[in-house]
């Protein structure tokens, strides 16, 4: 097709009255492809912007036979002039279509709405569908956002370790890292590291260790956490953001907790509003007026203690009574975010029963200082802490956990040399990307989901 310029349909999107009546080039991939005698219609589409184009051509285009015979899911270059169609949008008329790739007839993608349980059967496939081009565009629009937040607040973004010997959360669900052959017996101490290491479920501890030099820094990667569980919400690969900052009391995480997620929610408003409207379509949901309300919204904050209260006198009956010093389930959270109060809400001071060893203990000696924020029409979003900074109390809750002290000694010592009040929290991001887009799967929102039993593409 010569030295043409090859545009992108984004390009195009920015300014379509500017090219109505230009003959360009583009190059991408046929959804569908309809053929009549002596014309035909093909849905085109080149992953830059969700809504696809219609490139129609006739008997004048360069080799009619071989471009009729194009099949659906073939990579393609065409060149013709833009005009507007009978919706208004710009319409190719093409004078030549070249054919960049070959598809089979058995391309599993045909025209016709596919199951999500079809399409992640062919992950490496469903990113050409409109769903997922949704989907997968507002996950990236979200990740950027993330870091344009921390980045223009002055943060210092730490890669932390994806190996280690460290369990923060203490829940011992953790993938085993071995260089031991399969059916060779175990020995940690033969081991390439010499010791027992997995893959990290949290980067939270080794931020802290940053964050006391550099003062706020956060973290923005994968984590891994081996439950054998086959939920909506539950994946043994995941993302995770966790910031740490000094000189931050348990108020302040709040503070920040929220303007965060305002922050993020503004970003994906303002640049992915095309996604957005087509996910509410496909979900029939409110999810824009879901996303603008809490951008706008006040964020209630009551102790888990009130938070069981009110859930006590509450004019219903929950299939899991609330009890005070224990969690919380789902249909409390959705009672207390959906019908109490109206909007997201902050819970804090938690039972420190239920809590991390390294959350900062109260003075009544039951409580910790943690917080979780609940949203409307998700539940759970974020949960995080003030951090422990006496070493003493810090040191006890480890020796009454089982938690070995020699091999958390690094983490105790940064109370001894030069500790200050510090916070933060984690925030998994396939559980926002979730709420983002309404899906109710969280293998649906990441690429290539590792679930118990499944590790394929």
């Amino acid at each position: 097709m010569g030295n043409r310029e090859v545009l992108d349909l984004r390009d195009i999107a920015a300014d379509e009255r500017a090219f109505e009546g230009k003959t360009v080039t583009v190059q991408g991939w046929v959804r569908n492809h309809r053929r009549q005698k002596s014309i035909g219609f093909m849905e085109f589409f080149d992953g830059t912007v969700l809504s696809p184009m219609q490139i129609v051509y006739d008997e004048s285009v360069q080799d009619f036979a071989g471009v009729q015979a194009i099949r659906n899911g073939a990579a393609i270059s065409a060149t013709g002039k833009l005009v507007a169609g009978r919706g208004g949008a710009l319409e190719m008329q093409a004078q030549e279509i070249g054919l960049e790739g070959d598809c089979t007839e058995d391309y599993p993608l045909q025209p016709k709405r596919h199951t999500l349980e079809f399409l992640r059967d062919i992950a490496y496939l469903r990113p050409r569908t409109r769903l997922f081009q949704a989907v997968f565009r507002v996950r990236s629009i979200a990740a950027q956002a993330i870091h344009n937040y921390f980045q223009s607040r002055g943060y210092v973004y730490v890669h932390t370790p994806l190996i280690t010997a460290n369990d923060a959360e203490g829940a011992g669900n953790t993938f085993t890292v071995t260089t031991t052959p399969p059916g060779k017996p175990y020995k940690a101490e033969e081991d390439f590291f010499g010791r027992n290491t997995a893959l990290a479920v949290t980067g939270q501890l080794e931020a802290e260790t940053y964050a006391l030099a550099y003062k706020r820094v956060y973290t923005f990667g994968p984590t891994f956490r081996a439950e054998n569980s086959n939920t909506k919400t539950h994946a043994a690969e995941f993302w995770m953001i966790e910031p740490e900052v000094c000189f931050c009391d348990l108020k302040g995480l709040m503070d920040l907790e929220e303007d965060f997620l305002k922050s993020v929610v503004r970003e994906v408003l303002d640049k992915a509003m095309p996604e957005l409207t087509f996910l509410q379509g496909y979900a029939k949901s409110n999810l824009i007026s879901k996303l603008q309300a809490l951008t706008t919204s006040t964020v209630a904050r009551v102790t888990h203690a009130q938070a069981i209260d009110i859930l006590q006198k509450a004019p219903r009956a929950f299939e899991h009574p609330a009890v005070q010093g224990e969690d919380l389930f789902k249909e409390h959270e959705k009672y207390l975010t959906e019908e109490y109060f109206g909007s997201p809400v902050f819970i804090y001071d938690w039972p420190k029963d239920i809590k991390a060893f390294y959350m900062y203990q109260n003075d009544d000696g039951e409580t910790v200082a943690a917080v979780d924020l609940l949203v409307p029409g998700s539940g759970e979003l974020m949960g995080g802490s003030q951090r422990e900074t006496r070493a003493d109390r810090l040191s006890a809750r480890m020796a009454q956990l089982g938690i070995h002290e020699k091999q958390m000694e690094w983490y105790v010592n940064l109370r001894r040399y030069g500790g200050c009040t510090h916070s933060g929290f984690g925030m998994g991001f396939e559980r926002l990307v979730m709420y983002l887009t309404d899906m109710e799967n969280i293998r649906d929102v990441i690429p290539y989901p590792r679930t118990p039993g499944n590790c394929d593409f």
